[in-house]
């Protein structure tokens, strides 16, 4: 079933175009109508049609970004007139403080690194991807190879870790046992 985009009522979403909106916040280079239309199972004029009305919708509505059809692929980029406020937000964004989650993660993979994301989440408990995809944003964490076995990529951390610590080398991180608390501490506090 072929669905035709109704330009003149851009506000209207259809289940289409959200799927194609999905897709586009994932995506890490541009994506072609093609691909689109396979993945969707739809003909690519109907996706073709959609990306543009979309494109439509985001510069008539003077939203904060935009939909481009470059390099052969579609992809959202940020408006021009925000390439400022952008950056200055992503700059600052690297001076603010780490969340616990993050700061707890950030030690597993100091203590322990190389180290898988699994064996991460395995330490800590709980899912881990969003914190690490934030501390590789940060420059904190890196892959650095895949386990043999399981061919799970390996986590480090980097030389801006050291840097942002104030420390010449991971030997410098202090013991972790001084950390741990005893087991008469944990005791007390469960109960």
């Amino acid at each position: 079933m072929t669905e035709t985009i109704d330009l003149t009522r851009p506000e209207r979403s259809t289940p289409i175009t959200a799927a194609i909106e999905a897709i586009l916040l994932v995506v890490d280079e541009p994506v072609t109508a093609t691909v689109l239309a396979q993945v969707l199972d739809e003909p690519v004029p109907t996706i073709t049609e959609a990306l543009q009305a979309l494109s439509a919708e985001y510069t008539a509505g003077q939203r904060g970004f935009d939909l481009r059809e470059v390099a052969g692929g579609w992809r959202l980029y940020t408006r021009e007139e925000y390439a400022d406020l952008v950056e200055h937000f992503l700059t600052d964004g690297q001076q603010t403080r780490l969340t616990q989650a993050s700061l707890e993660t950030l030690a597993v993979v100091a203590y322990r690194q190389p180290v898988s994301r699994a064996r991460v989440s395995a330490i800590r408990g709980v899912n881990v991807d969003g914190v690490m995809r934030t501390l590789v944003n940060r420059g904190l964490v890196e892959e650095c190879g895949t386990e043999s076995d399981s061919q799970a990529i390996l986590y480090r951390t980097t030389s801006f870790f050291l840097e942002r610590l104030g420390l010449r080398s991971l030997e410098e991180l202090p013991p972790i046992a001084e950390h741990v608390p005893s087991a008469e501490v944990i005791e007390q506090e469960q109960s």
